[in-house]
């Protein structure tokens, strides 16, 4: 709950700062970072909020879960779609200087957003409807341990979800390594230039980011396997895999943006050190 606290605060700070200047607002880049940290705040608050329902109460309302469940996968399958729309316009931003202001506009990215939550909430929809065709309207009434498999218990809808998390996270992937490539080969043409050193190293860490992320496609697997290998450590067990899946990623977009871009950094720490009047004592870079 501490770490939960923390990272609710930096990512809350973030948000302050990110709305009260234009520079932050008006720019394609930031818009797409915040939608991140918005993400992953909402993304990080459901999941304690799940761990701490199971932890205390072990069973609640199928129908309350239902809706927990659906906005948290919703939020989980955001991020990475987020990570190739910030890579895409690192690319544009490297690759194509000249039409950088052409190609990336604050409505075109707005648009990209709200193409990646239909895109995202296409599943856990599908989840529902599926769910509701083949169980019994009685089952919604019920109590049980609020989680993806027990709630969404058809085959059909694992085998869907397979399928689905598997196209979309080689997308992503490829989209990394080409962007990432392109930069490469930018950086080699231009050794001097110390924003495309960051723009590439801003992807490689975009790609670690990635690889954390789809620890969460895998590690319900590992986890239903030692669960039932320990059952008298299933909260030890999940606990752990809480940490390690949801927690440590969401460390890594403040560094990212946070800690290591000059000019966020510079009205970020302000905030943090003088509040509310940070606005009127700094200037824009």
């Amino acid at each position: 709950m501490l770490v939960w606290l923390a990272l609710s605060i930096i990512n809350s700070s973030m948000v302050h700062t990110f709305l009260r200047h234009s520079l932050f607002y008006e720019n394609p880049r930031y818009i797409m970072f915040i939608s991140m940290v918005i993400n992953d705040a909402v993304q990080l608050s459901l999941v304690t909020a799940l761990y701490v329902v199971s932890y205390i109460f072990r069973k609640i309302h199928a129908s309350v879960c239902c809706l927990l469940i659906m906005t948290a996968v919703l939020t989980t399958r955001s991020t990475p779609l987020i990570l190739a729309g910030m890579a895409l316009e690192r690319y544009i931003a490297i690759c194509f200087p000249l039409h950088y202001t052409q190609m990336c506009t604050v409505p075109r990215t707005l648009l990209l957003i709200g193409i990646i939550l239909i895109l995202t909430s296409a599943p856990p929809i599908s989840d529902l409807l599926i769910t509701v065709v083949k169980e019994p309207p009685s089952f919604f009434k019920t109590s049980i341990f609020c989680d993806h498999s027990l709630l969404f218990r058809d085959r059909s809808i694992y085998y869907k979800n397979c399928v689905f998390d598997g196209t979309y996270l080689s997308f992503v992937a490829l989209t990394l390594v080409y962007t990432y490539c392109k930069i490469m080969l930018t950086a080699k043409a231009a050794s001097g230039l110390a924003s495309v050193r960051r723009a590439r190293n801003t992807v490689l860490l975009h790609g670690v980011q990635l690889l954390l992320c789809m620890l969460a496609f895998v590690v319900p697997s590992l986890q239903a396997a030692l669960i039932s290998l320990f059952p008298h450590l299933s909260l030890e067990i999940r606990y752990i895999f809480f940490l390690v899946v949801y927690i440590i990623p969401r460390f890594l977009s403040p560094v990212i943006y946070g800690f290591r871009d000059e000019q966020f950094r510079k009205y970020w720490t302000r905030y943090l050190r003088c509040g509310g009047d940070a606005q009127q004592r700094v200037r824009p870079v």
